[in-house]
């Protein structure tokens, strides 16, 4: 049995997850750890099962894999939290180290295995050892049910809080203006803000990385998902990174602008 501890309130530790069970494991049925609120939508989980993160220490999987942050959001996974036999996997992303690394447990868990999903910074990779870089593919998304979108429109994709859209579409806005465009605004999201201003029209794909292809513009943080999905169109790509407890969007967001030309 394969076994997922994707702890987190987001909808990106889902995503990466599947994308990993997907890339690894032909899409093997496994049991995913989650309180986040997007898995009662069973497009988020597909052929997955849930159970709260709570039921860990009742299990026990063949193999065990930790995603994004080694010891868990709050420092609750250590050693002894893994079931005797148990093979364990970490899916190492980019963190704001100096902060997680005080949260750290005095027997943090020693992967068996670490697949680095991108570039660590040097404390953060010597703390987990030698890894392997993985490439994630995302499951193939069925095209029933996918909205159309109108040509020339700009989609603006996040899952929330409310506040952070708003600011996306203010910052679609300004890139608008500063390009000389009056683009269709479309918000890809999985609901729909109550003051969503009237020119902005919403949509609620899951996946929406079908969508980005024929957009002419995409617009979201740069969160860990969208800024791998949006690799092939880096130049249609503005990314505006919001602040994070653990993630460092910043400095996700300064690489892509480096290595490509998103903005």
């Amino acid at each position: 049995m394969i076994v997922c501890y994707a702890r987190g309130g987001g909808l990106g530790h889902l995503t990466r997850v599947r994308a990993y069970l997907h890339t690894v494991h032909a899409d093997e049925p496994a049991t995913i750890l989650s309180t986040s609120p997007f898995t009662a939508d069973p497009r988020v989980l597909g052929p997955h099962r849930l159970l709260p993160a709570a039921a860990l220490p009742g299990l026990r999987p063949a193999t065990l894999v930790v995603d994004a942050f080694p010891a868990g959001p709050d420092g609750e996974l250590r050693a002894r939290s893994v079931p005797a036999g148990t093979r364990t996997v970490h899916l190492a992303r980019l963190l704001r180290w100096d902060a997680y690394q005080r949260i750290l447990p005095p027997d943090p868990i020693r992967f068996d295995e670490v697949r680095t999903l991108e570039p660590l910074s040097e404390a953060h990779a010597a703390f987990l050892g030698p890894g392997e870089p993985l490439a994630l593919t995302d499951p193939p998304a069925s095209g029933a049910g996918l909205p159309g979108i109108p040509g020339g429109s700009w989609l603006i994709v996040h899952s929330g809080p409310a506040t952070e859209i708003n600011d996306l579409i203010g910052y679609a806005r300004d890139c608008a203006e500063a390009e000389g465009r009056r683009p269709r605004l479309v918000l890809v999201a999985p609901s729909r803000p109550p003051d969503l201003a009237e020119d902005v029209s919403h949509v609620d794909p899951y996946p929406a990385w079908p969508l980005f292809a024929s957009a002419d513009r995409v617009i979201s943080a740069a969160g860990f998902n969208i800024v791998r999905q949006m690799a092939p169109w880096r130049s249609k790509h503005r990314m505006l990174p919001f602040p994070r407890r653990w993630d460092d969007q910043f400095t996700r967001a300064a690489r892509a602008r480096r290595d490509g030309s998103g903005h």
